[in-house]
C-alpha cells in the first residue's frame, strides 16, 4: 500500500475487525444495488483494489457469506454482524467497502448515490453494468 491516495482507518460497529484502505476512486465510485443481496442489506459500498485493504485486527473475526454463484464474497464481524467489505462477481479484482464502517464517513453524506442494476447483473448479460436510478437524500427533509 505504497501510493499517493489517501489511506482511510475502517472498522465494524463493536471495533473488532479494524482496516486501512485505499480507494480506487476515492468517492467516485459510490454506489448500490438491486441483487436481492444487497437490496436486503441496504449498504452503500466504494471501492479498492484487493491489495488496497489491510487488516490491523480482527481480520480471524471475520465470517463469509456467499450466494447463487459463490462468485462475490461478503465478509460480516461474527461479533458485531455488520458487513464490512465484498469480493466483487462484476470485477473480482475489487472489494466493494462498506462506506459506513470508514471513519467520519457516514452514507448519508452523499445526496445521490447511483444504484445499479444488480438483479441483471453484467456477468449474466453481454451488457455491462447499467443504472437502475439515482438514490437521492434530502438533509432537510
Amino acid at each position: 500500500m505504497s501510493d499517493n491516495r489517501n489511506q482511510i482507518d475502517a472498522a465494524c460497529h463493536c471495533g473488532t475487525v479494524r482496516f486501512r484502505v485505499r480507494l480506487t476512486d476515492g468517492f467516485n465510485t459510490v454506489r448500490r444495488c438491486t441483487c436481492s443481496y444487497c437490496r436486503m442489506r441496504g449498504a452503500v459500498a466504494v471501492s479498492a483494489q484487493l491489495g488496497d485493504i489491510e487488516f490491523v485486527g480482527g481480520r480471524d473475526n471475520l465470517t463469509l457469506y456467499t450466494f447463487n454463484t459463490g462468485s462475490a464474497k461478503h465478509y460480516f464481524c461474527k461479533t458485531c454482524g455488520i458487513y464490512t467489505h465484498h469480493q466483487r462477481r462484476s470485477n473480482p479484482e475489487q472489494f466493494g467497502v462498506n462506506v459506513a464502517c470508514l471513519d467520519g464517513v457516514s452514507p448519508f453524506d452523499f445526496p445521490e448515490v447511483p444504484v445499479l442494476d444488480g438483479v441483471s447483473h453484467p456477468k449474466d448479460t453481454d451488457a455491462g453494468p447499467r443504472l437502475s436510478g439515482i438514490l437521492r437524500f434530502d438533509p432537510a427533509s
